[in-house]
């Protein structure tokens, strides 16, 4: 049976990317840029599937009634340039190649010295044969190094003053999840990086991994009162759930609820909030542009504010000492 994906990428690869990387003289990626260029179509389902499952929810059973005016319309569309460069332009050069090439690299540097990486299934040897446990705890590690990675942007003053622009969002939707500083995102790159290497994740699953755990993200974003019940909220966080972390009392280091797919990290190591009452969202301490500026004054301001805390030797709390 033919791969209707598989066949997309093949002919994107045949007929655009191989004529352009001949005439950059970049052939040599020929053999791996098929595979960026199915993850890169990958990325479009994955939106694709976000917008069928997040859009009806949100309009039926919304959170938080469309606020009016133009800038916060500018502000969703703004999210909306922001996923597809994350999860259609970014996120597959970045996770692939990057992963890729420091794997190759780092295994093979190791080799020379006669040491081989660790992978999840050669210190398990039960999990060989099965990959979909594996993949399974890959993911749950992989969400528990992102957990410290989010926690730590509330922490520090300068990597909140990048992450406010992900919070000062006052219209939250499911296009929010991508919403992010370009240092902010360089940051959680580099950092799920590192945490695929250490755990030995294999280089082809690592994109994968990351699409699966940001569909659930993406979800978590959405505005709508759509819950899991009792006992699935604590399987896996829903958008009420991580509401909560968007709160306007929660901005900055007061947040809550840090995990991104599983709320276990949060409910153990005690900054859970399972109450479903906040509706309006944002960092009211943020300035204007970062709520409903254009993506190079987002930029722009968020790198100021991160300069401007990184320099104050005593924070006080909010995004004025986040």
């Amino acid at each position: 049976m033919i791969d209707p994906f598989a066949w997309i990428a093949g002919w994107i690869h045949e007929t655009v990317l191989i004529p352009m990387l001949w005439q950059l003289g970049w052939m040599q990626w020929e053999d791996v840029s098929f595979m960026w260029v199915l993850f890169a179509v990958y990325g479009v389902l994955q939106v694709a599937l976000n917008c069928a499952l997040c859009m009806p929810l949100e309009a039926w059973w919304p959170v938080q009634s469309t606020l009016k005016g133009p800038g916060h319309r500018r502000a969703v569309t703004m999210d909306i340039v922001y996923t597809l460069l994350a999860r259609i332009g970014i996120f597959p050069v970045v996770t692939f190649f990057g992963f890729y090439e420091m794997q190759t690299w780092i295994n093979g540097a190791l080799a020379d010295h006669g040491y081989v990486p660790p992978t999840l299934e050669t210190l398990v040897p039960a999990l060989m044969g099965m990959p979909v446990l594996s993949f399974f705890i890959y993911a749950v590690v992989l969400d528990f190094a992102d957990y410290w990675r989010h926690r730590f942007s509330h922490t520090f003053g300068w990597w909140y003053g990048l992450h406010a622009l992900h919070h000062a969002q006052r219209q939250m939707t499911f296009w929010s999840d991508d919403r992010n500083h370009v240092l902010d995102d360089v940051i959680s790159y580099v950092w799920f990086i590192a945490a695929g290497l250490l755990i030995g994740v294999p280089p082809m699953q690592f994109p994968l991994l990351v699409l699966s755990l940001r569909l659930v993200e993406s979800l978590s974003h959405a505005n709508t009162r759509v819950g899991f019940g009792w006992l699935g909220e604590r399987l896996l966080i829903s958008p009420q759930f991580h509401r909560a972390h968007h709160g306007l009392r929660a901005a900055g280091r007061n947040s809550c609820n840090y995990g991104g797919v599983f709320p276990w990290w949060d409910m153990m190591l005690g900054t859970a909030d399972f109450t479903h009452a906040v509706v309006e969202t944002g960092d009211p301490r943020a300035a204007e542009t970062l709520a409903t500026g254009s993506w190079w004054e987002q930029q722009r301001d968020g790198l100021l504010l991160a300069w401007r805390l990184a320099r104050r030797h005593r924070r006080p709390r909010g995004v004025a000492a986040e």
